[in-house]
């Protein structure tokens, strides 16, 4: 008689460090509430926290309905997808298959032997979907219905989001299964493309797609009254250096925590995550000294972000080395970026695409010349290199398309804009009737009045809140 399998054994360690590791991700929504509070008006400070507060509950709560189901539910039950682009929504709906009698199901989604609990890994990439919806909502500070704002939350994680972490991590078009467009392109062995895609955290999935949204929300948005003619500087920037430091601090959850255990490469990615970081901050404020004589503290903050966005693809790929060089050039990069939406017309509010989209990018396709082992510069040839444009493309014009489509849809029913005289008085009093700070003897309402600050002339209040 053939033995039984032994069954899985949870390993503690590992379960340790990915609590942790989605708590500090966790952490990185309200830290992005802080970092892009800042940045805007005082007159809109509430408002934008809140648009970052609202896609956490928000989307918390529909990723353990369908999100899960949807980006992952094939991961360990061998069920097909949906022609490589999502799962079954319905196969894990509310997550119920997960418990049984002895608790919670174990998962070793890398097929190593380290099980965790299928739970925390549910957790860990519900705050990924969170601060990915969270990071669009600074493309259209200051002018939107917060009630649209949380409707295109619900639509856009479902329609965009979750399809493309299926197609990138969940098996589907753009991982490296058989099935997929590496696979295609270069063969598979055993199952496996020949050519493994690099996004070991969300250049694809978090980055380019929430940048390529942004850059389609402002489009059909539309710009702010007095783009262009009124100084609209951030009224906080302690805060924003604040939520930028909750960032970082974040991030290594983000980035480390997706090694799913405390090992040696998570090792090498937290190192490589600081150092990137550090030498984009670095590139950011030489730009600004060079072009405008004066490094800034919110360059600082800015390029600290930027680093992050670009190392996140990589980290797992690249030497400490080839981490800075991916860091410097994506603070240079962003650095001159922010200033393309006042070349081309559309207003981004707080740099989505600046930042987000093109440092996503790069490090995405930086991954192709640098990674130690593929890349082009280290002799691997230019296999990697194409496959790693094509990933980044795929993303960018798939969440392009999709959210334009889906903007435009709300545009039409809901509406967007709050009107001009809401605009002008400030969208914290006119959509959640407070302020965020006490000005001129006007203190921050309770919540349950309706009283707003005496009205004021447009220019008035566009240079009181500059």
């Amino acid at each position: 008689m053939p033995f039984a399998a032994e069954p899985p054994v949870i390993n503690e360690a590992a379960t340790a460090f990915m609590l942790i590791a989605s708590s500090m991700v966790l952490l990185m929504t309200p830290g992005l509430a802080l970092f892009y509070g800042g940045m805007t008006r005082s007159k809109s400070v509430l408002n934008m926290m809140m648009m970052s507060f609202g896609a956490l509950a928000a989307v918390g709560i529909i990723y353990v309905l369908w999100g899960y189901s949807m980006s992952f539910g094939n991961l360990q039950d061998g069920t097909s997808d949906i022609a490589g682009i999502f799962a079954n929504p319905f196969h894990l709906f509310g997550l119920g298959d997960l418990t049984g009698p002895d608790g919670p199901r174990l998962i070793d989604p890398f097929g190593v032997g380290v099980f965790i609990p299928e739970y925390i890994y549910v957790g860990f990439q519900l705050t990924f979907a969170v601060i990915t919806v969270a990071l669009i909502s600074g493309a259209i500070a200051d002018r939107v219905k917060f009630s649209t704002w949380m409707t295109f939350a619900v639509i856009w994680v479902t329609i965009v989001y979750f399809p493309l972490a299926h197609m990138v991590w969940g098996g589907g078009l753009l991982s490296g299964s058989e099935n997929g467009l590496s696979a295609k392109l270069f063969g598979a062995t055993d199952g496996v493309a020949n050519v493994l895609p690099i996004d070991f955290a969300g250049g694809t999935v978090v980055h380019i797609n929430a940048g390529a949204a942004g850059l389609a929300l402002a489009l059909v948005v539309g710009k702010r009254l007095g783009f262009g003619k009124v100084a609209m500087r951030p009224h906080n920037l302690p805060l924003v250096m604040i939520g930028a430091g909750l960032l970082w601090f974040g991030w290594f959850g983000f980035n480390a925590g997706s090694e799913l255990a405390a090992d040696g490469v998570a090792s090498a990615v937290w190192l490589n995550t600081t150092v990137a970081t550090c030498a984009a901050a670095i590139g950011w404020l030489l730009v600004e000294k060079v072009r405008d004589g004066h490094p800034t503290s919110l360059g600082a903050a800015s390029g600290v972000v930027a680093g992050l966005v670009a190392i996140t693809p990589a980290c797992g790929a690249l030497s400490p080395v080839g981490s800075i060089i991916l860091g410097v050039v994506a603070g240079g990069l962003s650095a001159l970026a922010v200033g393309l939406k006042y070349k081309f017309g559309y207003d981004d509010s707080l740099d989505v695409v600046g930042v987000h989209l093109v440092a996503g990018l790069w490090g995405t396709i930086g991954a192709g010349l640098l990674a130690t082992s593929t890349g082009l510069f280290y002799g691997g040839g230019w296999d990697q290199l194409v496959l790693q444009i094509l990933i980044a493309l795929i993303s960018l014009v798939l969440s392009l398309v999709l959210t334009y489509a889906i903007a435009m849809g709300l545009k039409a029913t809901l509406g967007w804009r709050i009107s001009e005289d809401e605009e002008s008085e400030g969208i914290d009093q006119t959509e959640h009737a407070e302020s965020a700070y006490e000005i001129g003897g006007f203190a921050a309402s309770s919540g349950r009045s309706t009283t707003h600050r005496p009205a004021v002339p447009a220019e008035q209040a566009e240079g009181a809140n500059a």
